[in-house]
């Protein structure tokens, strides 16, 4: 019988434990996880702070004993500390002290840790003082007793997704928050004329927003705490959240000489073979095959992992499956609106002749009440109209996150621009249009800059 290890109980991990299982009842991997929170949603960890969510147990995909009862076999609270790949051993560190696992197949998924950002102070200042990053289940309880206190302000240091979901969550708790980013806007996964929206939006709930701003240094002072940034940036607040993005966790991987890639993720191709024999990686921690550009990218995404995870999982036991590639398709709500994007934009369209024109349409009939604009950028080759990218701001109940999926799925089958026009797209006067928006998007696209 094949042994099967995995370190790592989240995304990745979980995936490729239970695709093991589809397919071979009588293999029962072994999970080795961390801490204590298997297949834990991090990406609900802002909907929970907010009190959307108000028990964090309900962010478990899965209890302990529903995965126990799908066939996994959990070590939870145990740290790998280093892979013999000679002797396909892992070294454990768990209660009871130091362990060998032994394994026939190895499957990495080991993720993300936050960046620590130079700012100085935030090494010697913790949750005691106020000071959070915000990455994993304890993170979050810290934080979570930070805010217990009810304090009345916050600094959230970074405008990135994790950095603009924190803002509506500590808002919704009703703290006056300022958030800074060093680059000239928000969300600078988005173009910036896009970005401006979103920054009018946080600018109408309150948000005390900076960019082109550094922070350098946080203090306590006089009982709570002192950020500094650039052009004499300055706020006493109650709260600091760092959420400036995350690098792969490889610490683990590298013990057993695998090599790394993009961005010093763990290098796997596409069947997530790492460049060990036996050792195969998934997740926020390996580098991404990108669909449209042909090329390895670094993309942490938990859609991404748990697609990559069930490929190591079904090829740890000997098929040959493929990871089809991703896209970096990705949405996120910002108050009352979603904001959506997929495939590439102008500057990262390496090898196509990159147009990119945006639309403002309609989410429905303009006759029929409620209806709102949605601003679309459509980017295309100009040289074969194929399409490239899309970008998507509107409502957050304009199903913007549908939208880009219909984008996503056409640019996935290499459909050039004017083919989304000839999609049968469904229909009804309070939730589209005859012509969708996308349709409409597209459309003018191909206008402007020809099929």
């Amino acid at each position: 019988m094949t042994r099967v290890l995995v370190i790592g109980g989240s995304d990745a991990g979980i995936s490729a434990g239970l695709r093991i299982q589809e397919l071979d009842t009588n293999v029962r991997p072994t999970l080795v996880v961390a801490d204590a929170y298997p297949n834990f949603s991090i990406c609900g960890i802002p909907y929970h702070v907010s009190g959307e969510v108000p028990d964090w147990r309900a962010l478990a995909h899965r209890t302990r004993a529903d995965l126990e009862t799908a066939g996994l076999g959990l070590r939870l609270n145990t740290r790998a500390t280093r892979i013999d790949p000679f002797a396909r051993t892992v070294t454990v560190v768990d209660h009871d002290g130091r362990h060998q696992l032994p394994y026939d197949e190895l499957i990495i998924g080991t993720g993300a840790v936050p960046i620590r950002p130079r700012i100085e102070g935030i090494d010697t200042l913790g949750p005691a003082d106020g000071v959070h990053l915000l990455h994993t289940m304890e993170d979050t309880f810290t934080l979570t007793d930070t805010l217990a206190r009810q304090p009345e302000s916050a600094v959230v240091v970074g405008a990135g997704y994790v950095g603009l979901e924190m803002v509506d969550a500590l808002r919704a708790r009703g703290i006056a928050v300022t958030l800074v980013e060093t680059l000239p806007e928000v969300l600078s996964t988005v173009d910036s004329e896009l970005g401006a929206l979103v920054r009018a939006e946080l600018r109408a709930h309150d948000v005390d927003v900076h960019t082109g701003t550094t922070v350098h240094r946080v203090e306590r002072h006089a009982g709570r705490l002192r950020v500094h940034g650039s052009d004499g940036f300055i706020r006493t607040t109650d709260v600091v959240l760092v959420v400036v993005g995350v690098h792969p966790d490889t610490a683990l991987a590298e013990t057993a000489g695998v090599k790394l890639g993009v961005r010093g993720a763990i290098a796997v191709d596409r069947w997530m073979r790492a460049t060990v024999d036996h050792i195969f990686a998934a997740g926020d921690c390996v580098q991404t095959y990108h669909r449209l550009l042909g090329t390895d990218t670094y993309l942490p995404l938990g859609t991404t992992a748990h697609k990559q995870g069930r490929v190591a999982g079904e090829n740890a036991l000997g098929a040959a499956r493929r990871f089809a590639g991703s896209l970096g398709t990705q949405v996120v709500k910002v108050f009352d609106l979603a904001i959506a994007r997929t495939g590439v934009r102008d500057r990262d369209a390496v090898g196509f002749r990159p147009v990119t024109h945006e639309t403002v349409a309609d989410d429905h009939k303009a006759y029929y009440p409620g209806s709102r604009p949605i601003h679309l950028r459509i980017t295309g080759d100009a040289t074969t109209g194929r399409l490239l990218g899309a970008q998507l701001v509107g409502h957050r109940d304009s199903s913007v996150h549908k939208r880009v999926d219909v984008l996503a799925t056409a640019i996935h089958h290499g459909m050039t621009v004017s083919d989304v026009e000839d999609l049968d797209l469904s229909y009804t006067p309070p939730l589209g249009s005859p012509y969708d928006a996308v349709q409409v998007a597209t459309h003018a696209w191909t206008q402007q800059h020809g099929d």
